[in-house]
């Protein structure tokens, strides 16, 4: 129920007419006309006299999926409640959006980090298989597992650093919180806004992921030689790499919207999610080149260990949205 339905249903429950609200208010009757049309909204200071008249809180009537509650309860339990809470202003949560929008696209740029760590160590190796290259296998692997360290250490220290920025906005994410009047309509506007793009880069991250096990499936049909496995392997996780960073550089934003409203995944009783796939990520790809490193040495086949790798980047994408439900859940 909006505001005007609320007006008009609360008028009527006191036996009022417009003329009796609008001289009790200090306003003509046009005036109370228009807000029950939704042709124009009152000022805070109408919609607090407005509450006082009618025995319900400020609450009730500006949040859209507030039920009412009497005067008692609003007067004992609401207020308390409210003293209790943390309220957010406008500046606050603007500045809480603009903080989320510029550390996006690094947060993003960091799972893509944390993505493509093994594919320096899986040319390497393919490289190290072919006949064709005079390259040790130890030498290879040394190379290859450094520059995976370093690239998740890199992606680490980006994480870390983005999260010190935004540790002031912490209890948002943390705690329940009321914001002050303005802040929601002004978020769901920027919200409304921003569908289009998300949808947008959700679905394109999304076909791009799917369309990174293209390049496995031509090389089994072209019964490719361990070097090309391994490049094929490599292109995966490079097009994996693209896809979630569209998905994460848009869904973070759109949940920064969420945060503020207490939507979705950031609902009072939920903690955030995306900042726990970073590390999921990272865990991953450090278990698999674990497992591949651990069955080559013990069975001296590297050339059919590189089954792991196509396994693993097959099942990533499904693996990296069931557990953003499990986590969802898990917030519940």
């Amino acid at each position: 129920m909006i505001l005007a339905d609320k007006i008009i249903d609360e008028r009527k429950k006191n036996g009022w007419s417009q003329e009796d609200l609008a001289e009790q208010l200090g306003v003509s009757r046009q005036s109370v006309s228009k807000w029950e049309s939704a042709g124009s909204v009152p000022d805070l200071k109408k919609v607090i006299q407005m509450a006082e008249l009618f025995g319900v809180s400020t609450d009730y009537l500006l949040k859209d999926d507030m039920e009412r509650e009497n005067r008692s309860t609003v007067e004992t339990s609401g207020r308390d409640a409210d003293s209790l809470l943390r309220r957010v202003s406008m500046e606050e949560a603007n500045a809480f959006l603009d903080a989320k929008r510029e550390t996006a696209p690094r947060l993003a740029n960091s799972v893509s980090l944390f993505t493509l760590s093994p594919v320096a160590l899986l040319l390497l190796a393919g490289i190290a298989e072919s006949p064709n290259y005079n390259l040790a296998e130890g030498p290879a692997m040394a190379v290859g597992l450094a520059v995976l360290l370093l690239l998740t250490a890199v992606g680490v220290f980006i994480q870390i650093t983005d999260r010190n920025k935004l540790s002031r906005f912490e209890y948002l994410e943390r705690e329940p919180f009321e914001t002050e009047y303005g802040v929601s309509g002004m978020v769901k506007e920027k919200k409304r806004d921003y569908e289009s793009r998300y949808s947008l880069g959700l679905a394109g991250g999304t076909v791009i992921c799917i369309v990174a096990v293209i390049p496995l499936l031509v090389a089994g049909a072209m019964d490719a030689s361990a070097l090309v496995w391994f490049l094929c392997t490599s292109l995966l996780l490079v097009l994996v790499a693209l896809g979630i960073n569209l998905i994460v550089r848009v869904s973070t934003i759109k949940e920064s919207y969420d945060t503020v409203l207490q939507e979705g995944n950031y609902s009072k009783n939920k903690k955030r999610v995306q900042a726990k796939m970073g590390a999921l990520s990272a865990a991953y790809w450090c278990l698999t080149t674990a497992i591949y490193l651990g069955w080559s040495t013990w069975t001296q086949d590297w050339e059919e260990s590189r089954i792991i790798w196509m396994v693993a980047g097959v099942l990533y994408g499904g693996v990296y949205g069931i557990m953003r439900m499990m986590l969802k859940v898990d917030g519940d």
